[in-house]
């Protein structure tokens, strides 16, 4: 693609987010989804080929529909209220509409079924900005009209998604399907703190983001979309196993590692708002995020499959792949525990 093209799609893509993230009026809302949205088409089909613009399809059409739904919801609450005002939504009925129009553009359980296919159909750079960015603008939506949300309807898609992301993983070997699925549980995590700190939804975005990133980076420039691919990784770069299996393990919320510190702050306040049966069930669901997270680890580090080769390492060409923010971003990744308590201050 072009490179005046691409920026400037690119900046697009930003502007629409941006707009979104620091509107209050609906209108103005709206038409930074829409903006982002038709930008972010184009992205998807950069390696243009059949598979990726089915996925672009399919993800055009659901963007499209849940941005109808979002319309809908905000003509009702004007209706009712008279205010364009993003934290003016009064009326049960758009508030309703405007959380599962929300939802769907997150891909949310029962939401979910676009963001495996999407994701697997574009190549790991897109992938990455479509778990990633896009994650950034509904969020920003459902934060500010976090005290008229509904949260028996936000509780019940939290615990779906993070079910679904578990159970969706497990037989999967495209590992951006996992990614996929990974992300899915962790959308539902951040729905289930919504109603009761949005703090903590932001610091979940957070290190979802900077973990989601190491990982997709690493994949990247190792360019593996299996875990036969993966298995063979120790051959080529024997220190690509090593932090694919921190970041991995960080991913699935493990205690000496940053993943472990939103898990842990999120039943920490759920627990603080008297629900212990909650965290309890989100816990053990977590663990099926973990088994797959494992399976990985143990195929990528854990063990030594047998080579093509008799070389102890593989003769191959030197990468040409930049990712000049990959060591910082392992770092951040794997080391931010010590900085809970100053973390916890910010609430």
């Amino acid at each position: 693609m072009n490179p005046l093209v691409i920026s400037l799609i690119s900046f697009t893509v930003a502007l629409g987010t941006t707009i979104v993230m620091i509107s209050s009026h609906w209108l103005m809302v709206w038409i930074g989804f829409e903006m982002n949205m038709l930008a972010i088409t184009p992205i998807l089909m950069k390696n243009f080929n059949p598979r990726s613009m089915e996925a672009a399809t399919k993800y055009f059409l659901t963007q499209a529909t849940a941005s109808m739904l979002l319309m809908l919801a905000i003509i009702i609450n004007l209706t009712f209220s008279g205010q364009w005002t993003t934290m003016k939504m009064t009326n049960h009925m758009a508030s309703m509409m405007m959380t599962i129009a929300l939802i769907m553009k997150l891909g949310m359980a029962p939401f979910h079924f676009w963001v495996p296919e999407v994701t697997q159909g574009v190549s790991l750079t897109s992938g990455m900005i479509l778990l990633t960015w896009q994650k950034i603008a509904p969020l920003s939506v459902l934060m500010q009209t976090a005290n008229s949300i509904n949260t028996n309807l936000m509780l019940t898609t939290a615990i779906l998604s993070i079910a679904v992301g578990g159970w969706g993983g497990l037989n999967q070997t495209q590992l951006r399907k996992i990614m996929a699925y990974s992300s899915i549980a962790h959308m539902g995590w951040m729905a289930a703190i919504m109603t009761f700190n949005t703090t903590m939804t932001a610091l979940n975005l957070m290190i979802y983001v900077m973990l989601t990133l190491t990982v997709f980076m690493l994949l990247y420039i190792s360019s593996s979309t299996t875990t036969l691919s993966l298995s063979l990784l120790w051959n080529k770069t024997p220190l690509m196993p090593a932090l694919i299996l921190l970041s991995m393990l960080s991913l699935g919320g493990l205690p000496p590692l940053s993943g472990f510190i939103p898990k842990w702050m999120i039943i920490n306040e759920l627990t603080k708002n008297n629900s212990i049966i909650l965290p309890t069930v989100m816990a053990i669901m977590a663990l099926l995020n973990l088994y797959f997270y494992m399976r990985l680890t143990y195929s990528t580090s854990l063990t030594m499959f047998p080579s093509t080769n008799n070389m102890k390492i593989k003769w191959q060409f030197e990468s040409t792949k930049k990712t000049p923010l990959l060591p910082p971003l392992i770092i951040l990744s794997t080391m931010l525990l010590p900085l809970t308590p100053m973390l916890l201050t910010l609430e």
